[in-house]
């Protein structure tokens, strides 16, 4: 058995309200020199869902919204503002489920997820309701942000960004990449032996999620205000990646 590497996670403090147009390159550049660190090949880069939608302009005035007779009807049904619904369903490809207090939608990146990932937590509603959108394509957004640190650095990095996400069968959230670059997102373990030389046949590691998990726990998800952590540490394949490799194809999707 080979000797696992240690695997560190740093907090990048000190990092601002984010606003619509900062460059976010530029942001966590200056966060790595305040915390006295410096990118290295191969180190990971995890931001926080909410900085990126917030850069790419993503909030929406509840008061800019006018809701359709759907949007009025599943507000009712789930006991929604029809606004917020009207958001929710632009986003969408499909209504999964409807109850009191719920609505799962497929969103248009292909997740399975309430309210279509729209949030209003940690964002100023002092003039009155807003909501915030995920990224329009958080794959891009990374590639782009991978692009911009390599020119910064001259350092290979990737990028991933996550979100909190419920899941089906299991109570609670959980850090998850809705956005990669520069790593496999699903690492394939098919074919490799096992301790006792058996060879594996069905395994695949959501590799980016794991990661994504991992540093959920030092972002926090409340008033915490760390956007963004460094990982140092991981093994990674020199293959490329996407949040989009980790979306299961609705035909193999058991439970429609």
């Amino acid at each position: 058995m080979s000797q696992p590497t240690p695997v560190t996670l740093l907090p990048l403090a000190g990092i601002p309200l984010i606003a619509e147009g900062d460059d976010l390159g530029a942001v966590l550049g200056g966060a790595l020199e305040e915390a006295g660190l410096a990118l290295a090949d191969g180190d990971v880069l995890v931001l926080a869902q909410k900085i990126v939608s917030k850069a790419e302009g993503r909030l929406v005035p509840l008061a800019d919204v006018t809701p359709g007779p759907r949007a009025v009807e599943i507000g009712q049904q789930c006991d929604k503002d029809p606004r917020l619904v009207e958001l929710i369903l632009s986003e969408a490809d499909e209504v999964m489920r409807v109850r009191k207090g719920v609505l799962i939608v497929r969103h248009r990146l292909g997740l399975v997820l309430a309210n279509a990932g729209i949030d209003q937590s940690n964002v100023d509603q002092a003039g009155g309701p807003v909501a915030l959108l995920l990224p329009l394509d958080p794959d891009a957004t990374c590639q782009r942000l991978r692009a911009a640190l390599a020119q910064r650095t001259g350092k290979a990095v990737a990028v991933i960004i996550i979100d909190s996400l419920g899941r089906a069968w299991r109570s609670g959230t959980l850090g998850t990449a809705i956005g990669v670059a520069g790593l496999p997102a699903l690492l394939d373990l098919r074919g490799r032996p096992d301790l006792y030389g058996r060879n594996l046949e069905t395994s695949e590691l959501g590799l980016a999620d794991e990661v994504a998990a991992a540093a959920s726990l030092v972002m926090g998800q409340a008033a915490e205000g760390t956007p963004a952590v460094l990982v140092r540490g991981l093994a990674l394949p020199a293959a490329p990646g996407s949040a989009a490799d980790l979306v299961r194809p609705r035909a193999l999707d058991l439970f429609p």
